[in-house]
């Protein structure tokens, strides 16, 4: 859903940390971005500071259990 509305908005760039290893549409599970049949591309710049942001991640969640 997430990659569908930055398509739609016509993003030009995305830069995350940690993938989303179950349903991530940005090169981790599929890869939205770089559908041929979409007229729209996104570069993509995954890993930045990829620990750091899967501790925070891991953190919050453990908190909202």
């Amino acid at each position: 859903m997430c990659m569908g509305a930055a398509l739609n908005a016509r993003i030009k760039r995305i830069v995350y940390g940690a993938p989303d290893c179950k349903a991530g549409a940005a090169g981790s599970v599929y890869s939205l971005c770089d559908d041929p049949k979409l007229n729209h591309r996104i570069e993509v710049i995954k890993g930045v500071m990829k620990e750091e942001c899967r501790e925070l991640i891991v953190e919050f969640f453990r908190k909202r259990r």
